[in-house]
């Protein structure tokens, strides 16, 4: 790695890394296509979604007690966690065998790969991409999930919803709102927004399960995705 290698931020959602079991194919992929760029001398921050695996849990504490805020979102945060363990192995040659909790704390690495899970109850992990994009003078962020593209409302729930290819942040915040909770599935965090518009950061969703089209996006090569800047 070149010492001014460019430094890309990956947001990983649990939804790729565990849709259901671990995704072995996902993970293979992933570690190649990462490892590829590695060796073009680029340098690369990911983090670690919860996804399912934290869903799970939370959703058998709901059904067994009454739970505070608190204990679901660290259930949540340990989902992450877990996953980025899993990557602190697959990345092991390339990364520092400790992962990041606390993106606040000055990271004095210098490895390729560096991963970081989530950090406390309040912030989810596009928080910690965002403040972890800032320490390491990264102005995108890349948000990988099992979506195509952010929409202005829930596909799921609206066939009328409408697929945004380029967004300003003021727009994106219209829809998304800016309160954060535990479980909250938006396409990237309001208060992560937020600081995202105050830092002039640009982030792309795409989908992760079509790595040849990350691979493109990595090589600034025409993407399918949604641009939010």
């Amino acid at each position: 790695m070149t010492k001014n290698a460019e430094t890309i931020v990956i947001s990983v959602g649990g939804s790729l890394i565990a849709p259901k079991g671990l995704d072995i194919g996902f993970l293979k992929g992933f570690k190649s296509l990462i490892v590829k760029h590695v060796k073009r001398g680029k340098r690369f921050v990911i983090i670690t979604g919860g996804g399912r695996t934290s869903r799970n849990y939370q959703d058998a504490a709901r059904a067994v007690g009454k739970l505070s805020d608190l204990d679901l979102d660290w259930l949540g945060i340990h989902g992450t966690r877990m996953n980025a363990h899993l990557f602190s192995t697959i990345f092991r040659d390339y990364s520092h065998w400790k992962f990041i909790k606390d993106p606040t704390k000055r990271a004095r690495l210098d490895d390729p790969v560096i991963i970081a899970g989530g950090w406390k109850p309040g912030f989810s992990t596009d928080y910690d991409a965002v403040i972890l994009a800032r320490q390491f003078k990264a102005k995108k962020i890349i948000n990988l999930s099992n979506i195509d593209y952010a929409y202005d409302k829930d596909p799921n729930k609206h066939p009328d919803a409408k697929k945004l290819e380029t967004i300003s942040w003021k727009n994106f915040r219209k829809l998304v709102g800016n309160k954060w909770h535990p479980g909250l599935s938006a396409p990237f965090d309001p208060v992560a927004s937020k600081e995202c518009e105050k830092e002039g950061m640009t982030v792309y969703i795409v989908n992760g399960k079509d790595l040849k089209n990350v691979d493109d996006l990595i090589n600034k090569k025409e993407f399918i995705g949604t641009t939010i800047v």
